[in-house]
């Protein structure tokens, strides 16, 4: 009778809806603004460590520049701390441009439009808070 039960009860709580634990995820819109001009493309990297900020993308779009603007959405991202950045490719050869001396050519952003000194933008600078669908917009 004991084993009768046992097996009752192993039927009757596969049944049972199980728990989600999955994590709660999150899309981040990117619009992007006041690009000089429509050619090439905007290239979009999402970063979700400062020790990975400008080396390492978390995630990462392209888009094709519609009236000097674009907007993308970054699904399915965890809450946490995110910093992006993003570059006008002009030319189309998926690299940021530079001098001689490592200055770029083209232009590039960061969240909160972060700027650089002498250097590229910080990841302080950048960083913020994802914690529901959000909605960013970087000007260039």
């Amino acid at each position: 009778m004991g084993t009768l039960v046992k097996i009752a009860l192993v039927i009757i709580i596969s049944f049972l809806p199980l728990k989600n634990n999955a994590q709660k995820t999150f899309n981040l819109t990117v619009n992007v603004e006041d690009v000089d001009n429509n050619n090439g493309q905007i290239l979009i990297a999402l970063y979700d460590k400062e020790s990975d900020f400008l080396e390492n993308t978390y995630k990462g779009i392209v888009s094709k520049i519609k009236n000097n603007a674009c907007q993308v959405t970054f699904e399915n991202i965890p809450k946490g701390i995110y910093a992006v950045s993003l570059f006008h490719d002009e030319n189309s050869n998926n690299k940021l441009d530079s001098n001689f001396i490592g200055i770029p050519k083209e232009d590039y952003a960061c969240s909160n439009n972060a700027k650089g000194f002498m250097g590229p933008p910080k990841w302080e600078d950048a960083k913020f808070k994802l914690e529901s669908d959000t909605l960013i917009t970087i000007t260039f």
